[in-house]
C-alpha cells in the first residue's frame, strides 16, 4: 500500500525550483526540462513523441525504430516519480505514479503513451499566483493590497526561465507575464487609494523600470513622487534612531518651535534663568525664552516665574551676585546643565540652563555646556516626557552664540545627544523634532546630520 503523499513545492515563478517534504531537490538538466515541459502543459496529458521533440530536440522516427529514444523518456520520468515520492522503497516510483501520470492516447497511428504532471493549486507557485490575483482583483482596497503583495512575493524573476523563448512555453509564460503586471498595476492603484503611495512607490519603480516606454507607466510614477514630496511639507530629514530595539525618529523640520503643539518643548535659558525682556535688557524680545512668555504662557510671565522658582528649589544654587556689580535681572546662579520641567496643558516644556550671564548681561557658552545641558535634559524627558514628542529649537545659534560650532554642527551635537540618551533611557521619546527657523535654513548646512546618519547605519548609501 502506498504511503502518505509527499509535500512537493514546485516553483517556476523564477529559476526552477523543486522542493519535497521541505527539502530542495537537485534534478539533472534534462529531468529539469522533463519537468518544466510537463508544467507548461497545464495539468494535460504530453504524448512520448512531444516529449522527445521539446525536451530532447529529436525528430521524430519509425516506431520499430525510436525505442531507445522511449527508454530515455521512461528513464527520467521514473526518476521524478522517485524524487516526488522519497518513501517509495518499492524503486518502481509506483507512489509517485500518482502525480506523474502514464497515460494511453489513441491516434491515427495506434495507441501512444502519454504522461500528465497533477499537482494540487498548492504545490505549483504558478497556480496559487493565478488564484491569489484572480481572487484579488475583486476584493475591496485593503484586502486587495494584502493578497496582492502576497502573490507577487511568489515572484523570484522570469516565469519558466530555463526554456524562455520556446514554443511549447510561450502561451503559458506570456500569460503569468501579463498576470504579474496587472498585479502590479493593481497593487500600485489599491495602495494608492488607501493613502499609502509610499508602499506603491517601489511597485511603480518596478513597472517603469521594466517598461522604459510605457508612457502611463511613468505617469503613474511621477504622480507618486510628487505626492509623496508634498506629504513632507517642511520635513527637511527623518531618519530612525540607529539602534536595534529603539523605535524612535530624528526629524528636522523648517518652522516654529511654539506651532510643535503635539510635542513637549525644550528651551535654553542662561544660568539665572531670566524671563524680563522689557526693553531689551536682560532678554531680546526675539529670544526663545520671551517667545515662551507670549506664546504658552499667554504673556503671563509671573506664572512661568513662578513654576521656574518651584523646579529650582531643590537645586542648590552655586553663587549670588550683589545689586552693585548685577543690577539688572536675577542674581542667583544655578549650575550649567540644570533643567526644570514645567508642566503645561498636558505636555511638559523642559527649560535648561546652557550658558552663563555675564555681569555685562551677555550670555556665553560652549559646546561642553551645551552637551551637558543637553544630557540633563534627555535624562529629564526619560523622566517625565509622556513619552510624547519632543521638539528643541537650534540651540547655540542664538545671542549665547556658541562660535565653535556652526549651525550644521550644532544641529549634529543635538542628535548625537539625543541617540546616546536613547542607548541609556529605550523609552526616551518617540521622536526628537529640531526645528529650524526659515531664516536661519539657507546658514545652516545639514550634511554633518546626514554624515552621522550614513556612518552609524552601514550600507546606507552603499554603492554596487
Amino acid at each position: 500500500m502506498a504511503g502518505a503523499r509527499a509535500r512537493i513545492r514546485v516553483k517556476v515563478l523564477g529559476p526552477v525550483q523543486l522542493e519535497v517534504d521541505g527539502a530542495a531537490v537537485r534534478l539533472t538538466p534534462l529531468t529539469v526540462r522533463l519537468l518544466v515541459r510537463l508544467v507548461a502543459a497545464e495539468g494535460e496529458a504530453v504524448p512520448v513523441r512531444q516529449l522527445r521533440r521539446d525536451v530532447w530536440g529529436l525528430a521524430d522516427e519509425p516506431r520499430h525504430l525510436d525505442q531507445r529514444n522511449r527508454n530515455e523518456v521512461q528513464k527520467r520520468v521514473l526518476e521524478l516519480r522517485r524524487v516526488l515520492a522519497p518513501g517509495d522503497r518499492s524503486g518502481a516510483g509506483s507512489s509517485g505514479a500518482h502525480v506523474l501520470r502514464t497515460e494511453q492516447q489513441v491516434t491515427a497511428q495506434g495507441s501512444e503513451t502519454a504522461y500528465r504532471l497533477v499537482l494540487r493549486p498548492e504545490e505549483l507557485d504558478s497556480s496559487r499566483f493565478t488564484a491569489i490575483v484572480s481572487e484579488a482583483l475583486l476584493a475591496p482596497p485593503a484586502t486587495a493590497a494584502h493578497q496582492l503583495a502576497e502573490a507577487l512575493s511568489l515572484v523570484r524573476g522570469r516565469p519558466l526561465a530555463e526554456v524562455n523563448g520556446e514554443g511549447f512555453a510561450t502561451s503559458f509564460i506570456r500569460r503569468l507575464t501579463a498576470l504579474q503586471n496587472t498585479a502590479r498595476r493593481e497593487l500600485v492603484r489599491v495602495q494608492t487609494d488607501l493613502g499609502r503611495p509610499e508602499l506603491a512607490l517601489p511597485v511603480a519603480e518596478l513597472i517603469a523600470h521594466e517598461h522604459p516606454d510605457d508612457v502611463e507607466a511613468a505617469r503613474a510614477l511621477d504622480a507618486l513622487r510628487a505626492e509623496l514630496r508634498a506629504r513632507h511639507g517642511d520635513e527637511l530629514l527623518r531618519h530612525r534612531v540607529p539602534l536595534p530595539g529603539r523605535r524612535a525618529e530624528v526629524v528636522l523640520i523648517r518652522g516654529d518651535l511654539f506651532d510643535q503643539v503635539d510635542a513637549n518643548l525644550v528651551v535654553g535659558f542662561s544660568d539665572t534663568f531670566d524671563t524680563e525682556n522689557s526693553e531689551d535688557l536682560v532678554i531680546s524680545r526675539e529670544s526663545v525664552q520671551s517667545q515662551l512668555v507670549d506664546r504658552v504662557f499667554a504673556g503671563r510671565r509671573r506664572l512661568l516665574d513662578g513654576k521656574l522658582r518651584a523646579g529650582l528649589r531643590t537645586v542648590k544654587a552655586v553663587g549670588t551676585e550683589n545689586v552693585r556689580s548685577k543690577p539688572l535681572g536675577r542674581r542667583v546662579r544655578y549650575p550649567v546643565g540644570t533643567t526644570v520641567m514645567l508642566p503645561v496643558d498636558g505636555r511638559r516644556v523642559f527649560a535648561t540652563a546652557y550658558s552663563r550671564l555675564g555681569n555685562d548681561l551677555v550670555a556665553r557658552s560652549n559646546c561642553e555646556d551645551l552637551r551637558r545641558s543637553l544630557d540633563n535634559v534627555w535624562a529629564a524627558v526619560a523622566v517625565h516626557g509622556l513619552f510624547k514628542p519632543v521638539a528643541v529649537p537650534l540651540i547655540g545659534s542664538g545671542l549665547a552664540r556658541i562660535t565653535d560650532l556652526d549651525r550644521g554642527q550644532l544641529v549634529a551635537l543635538i542628535v548625537d545627544s539625543f541617540i546616546d540618551a536613547c542607548r541609556e533611557h529605550p523609552a526616551l521619546a518617540p521622536e526628537l523634532r529640531i526645528v529650524v527657523r526659515p531664516q536661519e535654513l539657507a546658514r545652516t548646512d545639514l550634511t554633518p546630520v546626514e554624515r552621522r546618519f550614513q556612518e552609524t547605519v552601514p550600507g546606507l548609501h552603499a554603492t554596487d
